[in-house]
Formats: C-alpha cells, structure tokens, sequence
C-alpha cells in the first residue's frame, strides 16, 4: 500500500473527542484489527501507531452503543470548552458553593449528601440555635411572684350590666421565704411534681416521657413538666396553648433553671400556685385548709396541699365545677392522691417507712369559708355563670381563676330579690327548727326562673348562701325526683305518637284510663306486668278512692297514678324519655330504669332544667336553651361562644297549648289552686315523691317559667330524708309550700307586666273511652260496680271527702300552712286526697323503679352547664309500690 493512502497518525489524548471520531466513521468500514504489541512489523493503514490513545477503544464501543441507541441521528458537536470536562474522569466545568445535588456522581448517589455537607449543615443549624437562645434569653424576663400577686379580678355584672360581683384578684395571697416553707412540704412537692428537681436545668425530657408512659398505662404520675416549668406557667395570665406561647415558656424555664437557685425556684413555684378556696400561694393555702402558719404545717398536711396542685378543681374535697368534681368524688381522689404522694416519698428517699406508717388518717381540714364576700345568692350566681362560660368556651376552672374576664350574666337582680324574699317569707311562717328540731332543721329550697321566649335564666334560689356555709346550688342540684311534675310528658307524648289501641292519631286529652287504686298495670301487649315476687304488679294511689275511669285531664287535675303509670306503658317509655330531652330535660338525669314508676317522676332534673322545659309547653311547642351568660370579655376582647341560644319547635304548638289547658286546670281545680292567688293565667303541676322526700312545683305564665322544690338531706350521707312531721303537718305535698313561694315570687317578678294570657288550645286526638282503646275493657277490672267507680265531677263538694280528719270542720279556722285546709273555702284538690276526692302527686318509686336520690353539691345542669348524669344513692326504700308501697315491677330494679 502507497505512502500517500496512509491516515495521519492520530493525537494521543484520547477521551469523549476520540469516541466521538470513532463513532462518526463509515458504518461500512471495518474496525481496525487488534494491536499485537509483540509484533515489530509495521501496523496497517488506519491502525494507531505507537501508544494507543487513552480510552480510545473503550471510549469508542460506548459511542457506539450510544449511536445505536440513537438511531441515525447524530449528536451535536460539543463546545470545544466543554469537551474536555466531559470525560469521565474531567473535573467539573465549574465548582459550586454547595456541590448539591453532586456533580462528581451518577445516578441516585448525586443525592447522596457528602460527610461535608452534612457536617457543615450541622454546626451551621448549632450556630443559628445558640444565637437564637442568646437573643431569646436576652429578649425574655423572669418571672416575679410580686407582679403576680397583682392579677385581675373576674367582674361579674347583672342583667342591667351593674356590677354583681367580682373574684380572685389579689386578695388572699402572702409571699413568704423559703426558711418559712418547711422542708417536708417541699419533699412532698419534689416527690409528686418533679423527682429530678434538684438536677434538671428547667426542662427534664426524660421526665415528660416518663409521664406519657405512666399515663398510657393508666398509673398515677407525676406531672410531665418540671417545677421551673409549672413556676413559669403560674406567671402567665395567657394560658392559650399555642407555639409561641410554648417557646416562651420553654425558653424562660431553660433561663430561670441556668440563672437561678433551686430554692428561690422553689419559693417562687409554691408562692404563686393557686390551691383552691381562693388561696394563691403556700402560706394562704395553708391559713385556709388549716388556719395555720405555713411553717406549721405537718408532712401530712403538706401532702394533702402538694394533692391540690394537680388541680384544686378536682382534688379539693370541698367539690368544684362540674359534675366530676362533686364533692364525694373529689374526696376520694385526694385521699387516694394523698396517700399515693406520702409512699412516693418513701420511694424517692425523702421520708423514711418508718415515718409514713404514723400518717394513716386524711388530715381533718377546718371548714371552707371560701367567698365568704359573697352573700345571698351571689355565690350561686356566679357558679352557674363559671359553669356556663366553661360549657360554652375551652377555659378551665384554674385559667378563669386567674382573672382579667368580665361575665355579663342574664340574671335580674330585682327578680332574684323577689325569689329570696319569697323563700326567707315561707320559711319564717313555715319551719321552726327550735320547737322542731327533728323535722324542722336540714330543710332545703331550690328554684328558678327561666325567660319563654329567650331562655335566659332571669332567677334563681341556690340555698341560704356561701356565706352561711351552704354551698351546694340547690337551684342546680341532681337527686332530688321530681315526682307528678313528670307526667305532663307523658300527656304529651301520648298525644304525639298515641297508644297501640289508638291508632295513628295521637291520644286526647279526654281520654280515659283506670283511676282506681292498685289497678294491674299491662304491658303494650295487654300482659300484666310482674312483680318480684312474680305476681301482677298493682300501681298504687295515695287515696284509695276509686275513681273508675277518668279523662287524661281529670287524672293530672287530682295527679292520680294508675291512669299515667298505664298510659306510659301504652305510650312506650322511650317516646316519654323524648319528649322530656326534647323539652330540655338531660337524658343522664333520667331514671335509667324502664318500669311504670319512670311515668310517675322517678327522674332527677335540676330546678333550672324543669323551668326551662316547661317553658316550652309555655312557647307553644318552642325550645330554647338556658342560658346565664351573655357575653365574655377578656382583656377587652369580646369572647366567641357567647351567643342568644336559637329556638327549635319540638312539638306541634297544638299539643304544646293542649298540655297547658290541662295544667290551667291543674291550677284553677286541681291540687295546685295555691297557685291561683297569683290574679292572672297560669298554669302548672304539683309533684311529690316517696315518704314525701321531696315536693315540687312548676308553672308558668307566658312570660316567666319558674320551679320551686322543697326536700331534706343528711348533710353526712347526702341521702334524701322524709319530711313527714315538717312544719308540724303530717305531709307536705308539691301544692302547698313550692306553690306558696312559687305565687310570692312570681306575683312580685311579673309586677308591672299586663297580664296575658294563652294561645287557645285547638281539638286534638283520639278520644278512647277506657284505657287508650275505643270501647271500654270490663275486663280489666272485673270487680268494678257503679258504686265501686263513682264518676267523679267537677261539682264535688269537700263533703264527699272520704276522711274528715283531713278536713276541717266548718268552725275551724285554717292555721297557717294547714295544708288539710281550703283557705280558700274552694274545692283545692289536695295532695293528700282530703278535699275534692283528690289523687295524689305522689310519684314515688316502685321495688323496681328509683333510688333515694341524695343531693350533690355540684349538680346537673345548669344554665346550661354540662351533661351532667344523675346522682343518687343507689337505694330503694324496701318497698314495692310507687313510693306508696305497692308491688315492685321486674323485681328489684328490673
């Protein structure tokens, strides 16, 4: 082969320029034959002389393989700066500041972070953290338990928005020194707060851990944040969970741990704790519980105030807001804490065993003169206010304590005037706990008065007062049955959803039941329901008239049982249950227990929610929630939640204005004629219970709806007691002292208001002539006859009266709350079944039905308060019957 046809030898360097010229050749030519580096004989024509170039071959299949995958097209040339860089082991074209996502690398590992980047990331985030906490512990204070002792004072203002009240604040607050807290009580703190106090730096991670495990395992257990931590809380009025708030805290605690000495820490914390009673501090907490000196205290006195720091509203046996802080069970939980925190003692070395086994007993704490600046009902007032704002808002009892809220309240201080004055008026003339010191002296009242048209709670009557020691709101109480005051629900669901004999219409007013005494109650099927002795039950009446069949509207004029304890049955229980929750009643305070008796009132609603149901019947069919509050300011800002509840209809307004006739009639012929002195239309329904352990009455107008009840309780056991003998009668029935005070107050609330009156009650139902059915069932009561059953009319004079014990002769006088006696000189219709052949509103329990219902100090419901469930003491008084000791109804609570 000629000189002249050879190639040029090609440049030695190689690399992506080369693999580039390799791939670029004539796809018809054919590669150069391997090299035989052994051989001397010269290579051919396009062969490389010398020296391979670098890469040249290998660089030359991959170009190669990239044409293929190509296709025909050829790639661009690349910029003569950049072909050099681009080699697989060139250097990059351009350094960067932060090589990321890398350069040098391929594939998923350019996002691989180099060890410099991370190392570099990390001292730069620690330098920027320990800049910030420079700037924040400059920026921050620390806490000043002197500014603290200046907090705001809750005002709490009247329905014309003149002051009420006002609470907390900086009264009943001493800061003392360290060298006056003894040793003990602060052992006591360290052991339930916060174990690694002495060593923490403020914050102690290892400890919030250590209490979300305790709590998953439902243990006891100390609090997640330190005592520097809590320290610091205490001194922020904004209590608002949010980031910022957090940081601050966290940070100032991370100050004040680094900064200060543990003791002054600790003096700080226990100066500026709020442990119930309105006692802010150690020194007034202890002058409080104990009427001591803080330095006097004993370590078992110091355990039971380290108890109330976990939160006074609960552990306080004195009871707080809401019903899980009723005072039986806030006692059981300090005693359990109580112990609880002196074995933690033992267990972190800070009192010996020896030592803890001379503490058996709970200290005995000196009497609660809490708010003792609140006289007459404000106390109670400003409960039912607190409990509201807490319903209504995420505030809780030890934030609202902190002060610096204005709680404009919907209560009208001349009518609350009047209802004092009505209740201290029939006490006075009533009891006399001197002559009668068995049956005069533990005699409760409880009322409220409730706006129709808006549900505003314009009233109420909680007890004598704070003042004198009564704590418990009697106008929001559980426990206490209300008796015939029941069964206007039952009438209203009957004509709501009628009977099985009655068809699909509702059931009238006029329809009429068996009145008779001890009458066998069926079931819906027509089956007698059993007893626990497995014999028919037999409701019982308290008059053993027998009445035979009665209108609906005649039975609850003489608050006769059989007729409602049948009619419930028919009606179903659960449409009852209803009707009352849709009224306003609180499904938890409701008897559980579905036997006749629930008909006959074996429920415990509070005052505040019977007046708001009725109410409803009042409004034509329309609810309204109750309601205290108004409107909530907090440093100025008007607070959400705080709206007028809206109305919802219910109940068609003709059933809603057909209950009211009936209960006019209660109140113009009935057992609550008291009620008539009132000189303008009202209506309502006497209701008394077993043993005559409560009496209750509760009308309306169509303006105001108010509930009076009367009843005993045994200030030890909270059991409800009978009032027999009270007032020196026999027994006191829901139309004699509730209608009194019920007509005082009410005459003197509605003062300079036309009278008015309601809406006509249209025709309504289906009239059945006996028991819910068509025609009359003889066979019900085989045994009746003409004389057995007179038909009871309403021209009946008291000369018809069975018992002439019950009434007076015509040259007798009527004695003041001689209940026996028709000062009137009418036919009243009493409770007892004296004049005007009257029934009974006795709606007492069966061996089945209810409980003796002990009072609570903290009550259902409300203003609106919380959901609160019934409190009673789980015990039946040994007899059958409906409170009037007749046969039980599924045997012992069945």
């Amino acid at each position: 082969m000629s000189e002249h046809r050879r190639k040029p030898s090609q440049p030695q360097d190689g690399g992506r320029a080369a693999a580039r010229r390799a791939a670029q050749q004539p796809s018809g030519r054919r590669a150069a034959p391997t090299r035989d580096t052994n051989s001397t004989t010269e290579m051919p024509s396009g062969s490389y002389g010398g020296e391979r170039p670098p890469g040249g071959r290998a660089e030359a299949r991959r170009a190669a393989q990239r044409g293929a995958s190509g296709g025909s097209r050829r790639r661009a040339a690349e910029p003569a700066g950049r072909a050099a860089g681009r080699g697989r082991g060139g250097p990059p074209g351009k350094d960067r500041f932060i090589n990321y996502p890398r350069s040098d690398r391929y594939g998923w590992r350019r996002f691989v972070p180099s060890w410099k980047l991370v190392g570099g990331s990390c001292l730069g985030f620690f330098a920027l953290l320990v800049a910030g906490a420079g700037v924040a512990f400059a920026w921050v204070d620390k806490p000043n338990p002197q500014l603290m002792a200046e907090a705001e004072n809750n005002v709490f203002y009247w329905s014309d928005k003149t002051q009420l009240a006002a609470t907390g604040g900086q009264r009943n607050r001493q800061i003392v020194t360290i060298d006056k807290i003894p040793e003990h009580m602060q052992n006591a703190v360290i052991a339930a707060e916060n174990e690694s106090f002495d060593e923490d730096w403020g914050v102690d991670p290892m400890g919030i851990a250590r209490a979300v495990w305790n709590m998953a395992k439902g243990g006891e257990t100390q609090g997640g944040s330190t005592i520097t931590q809590q320290y610091v809380k205490n001194n922020y009025l904004d209590q608002d969970q949010t980031l910022k708030r957090k940081f601050t805290e966290l940070i100032i605690s991370i100050k004040v741990g680094v900064t200060d000495k543990k003791p002054d820490i600790m003096a700080g914390y226990l100066n500026t704790a709020y442990f119930g009673r309105d006692a802010y501090g150690i020194q007034a907490a202890s002058q409080a519980y104990f009427g001591k000196n803080c330095d006097r205290l004993k370590p078992d006195e110091s355990a039971f105030l380290a108890n109330l720091l976990k939160g006074p509203n609960l552990y306080n046996p004195d009871g707080g807001i809401g019903t899980a802080a009723e005072p039986a069970k806030n006692r059981a939980r300090a005693e359990e804490r109580w112990k609880w925190i002196l074995d933690r003692e033992v267990e972190v070395g800070r009192m010996t065993p020896a030592e803890r086994a001379t503490y058996t007993k709970f200290p005995k704490l000196k009497d609660s003169g809490q708010a003792s600046g609140l006289k007459g009902q404000k106390g109670y007032l400003v409960e039912t206010a607190k409990k509201y704002v807490m319903k209504q808002t995420n505030i809780t009892p030890e934030k609202l304590e902190r002060g610096g809220y204005r709680v404009y309240t919907t209560f009208d201080r001349k009518k609350v005037e009047a209802m004092e004055r009505a209740v201290n008026k029939t006490k006075k003339e009533f009891l006399d706990p001197k002559e009668r010191p068995e049956t005069d002296k533990l005699v409760q009242f409880g009322s409220a008065s409730v706006d129709v048209k808006t549900g505003a709670i314009v009233a109420l009557y909680g007890g004598d007062g704070w003042d004198k020691k009564h704590f418990t709101n009697n106008a929001d109480t559980s426990g206490v049955p209300v008796g015939s005051t029941w069964k206007p629900y039952v009438l209203a669901a009957a004509m709501e959803y009628g009977t099985p004999n009655s068809g699909p219409d509702g059931l009238s007013p006029n329809s009429k039941y068996n009145g008779n005494d001890l009458t066998v109650i069926n079931n819906q099927q027509g089956q007698p329901l059993m007893n626990n002795k497995g014999e028919p039950f037999r409701q019982k009446n308290e008059d053993p008239t027998p009445f035979g069949y009665v209108t609906l509207t005649k039975a609850m004029e003489k608050s006769i049982n059989t007729p409602f304890a049948q009619l419930g049955m028919d009606v179903g229980l659960s449409n009852v249950r209803k009707m009352a929750k849709d009224t306003g009643i609180l499904e938890s305070s409701m008897d559980p227990n579905n036997n006749a008796s629930f008909s006959l009132g074996t429920s415990t609603p509070s005052a505040i929610r019977m007046a708001n149901s009725y109410a409803t019947f009042a409004a034509s069919g329309e609810h309204v929630e109750p309601y205290s509050v108004s409107k909530v300011l907090f440093n100025g800002e008007v607070q959400p939640g705080f709206d007028k509840p809206a109305s919802k209809r219910v109940m068609d307004d003709n059933i809603a204005d057909n209950v009211t006739d009936v209960l006019k009639n209660v109140v113009e012929n009935g057992t609550g004629t008291k009620a008539k002195k009132l000189g303008r239309p009202a209506a309502g329904k006497t209701g008394t219970t077993d043993k005559n352990k409560s009496a209750w009455f509760v009308g309306y107008t169509p303006q105001l709806s108010t509930a009076v009840t009367l009843f005993r309780t045994d200030p030890e056991s909270r059991k409800l007691l009978s009032m027999n003998g009270t007032g020196g009668v026999p027994s006191i029935h829901g139309g004699d002292i509730p209608a009194e005070v019920w007509t005082n107050y009410m005459r003197d609330a509605l003062e300079g208001l036309p009278a008015s009156d309601f809406p006509e009650a249209g025709p309504i139902g289906a009239k059945a002539d006996a028991d819910g059915a068509p025609s009359p069932k003889p066979s019900i009561t085989p045994s009746r006859t003409p004389s057995q059953t007179p038909s009871p009319t309403p021209s009946q004079t008291p000369s018809q009266t069975p018992s002439p014990s019950e009434t007076p002769s015509p040259s007798e006088s009527c004695k003041p709350f001689d209940w026996a006696c028709d000062d009137d000189g009418k036919n009243g219709g009493t409770d007892t079944g004296g004049t005007d052949v009257g029934g009974t509103d006795t709606g007492g329990t069966t061996d089945g039905g209810t409980t003796d219902g002990g009072t609570t100090d903290a009550g259902t419901t409300d203003g609106g308060t919380t959901d609160a469930g019934t409190t009673t003491d789980g015990s039946t008084e040994g007899k059958p019957g409906n409170g009037n000791s007749n046969g039980g109804l599924f045997g012992g609570g069945g």
